[in-house]
């Protein structure tokens, strides 16, 4: 890239490493996909997206929101309640995630087929494993 000169080329290389990390991780990328449609409550959004864990959800937000990618608000009722939203910087993620997302379905089955056919090619080419002994095992 054009604006890295050479000595500052790592220190750029680990920042831009350390952001992709964090927006191209699986759930902050669903995180953030469910908050493009709206605002929601921590077990609206954790209902919303299969699988994830109510840590994992937890850490994704905590680190969304430390980036300046998420905002939560709490409002002082019992018992109280907190939503979260996208920032404005959170919502330009929106279009490139959007790209992402429907390069992934458009292109999720030939994925698939070459995984099958990479896999059934390194398989028959591999060495057999040795038999997997115990310490003590009498043979």
């Amino acid at each position: 890239m054009a604006f890295r000169a050479e000595g500052d080329r790592v220190e750029v290389c680990g920042a831009m490493g350390d952001i992709l990390n964090r927006i191209g991780d699986k759930w902050s990328v669903m995180v953030v996909g469910q908050l493009t449609r709206k605002t929601m409550r921590f077990n609206e959004l954790r209902h919303s997206i299969g699988g994830i864990s109510q840590r994992m959800l937890t850490l994704t937000l905590r680190n969304l929101e430390r980036d300046g990618l998420v905002t939560r608000t709490v409002y002082p009722e019992i018992p109280p309640r907190v939503e979260y939203q996208l920032t404005e910087l959170g919502r330009t993620l929106t279009g490139p995630l959007d790209t992402l997302w429907n390069w992934a379905a458009q292109h999720m089955h030939t994925v698939s087929e070459s995984r099958s056919n990479y896999d059934r090619v390194h398989e028959a080419a591999a060495e057999p494993k040795p038999e997997r002994r115990y310490a003590g095992a009498t043979n």
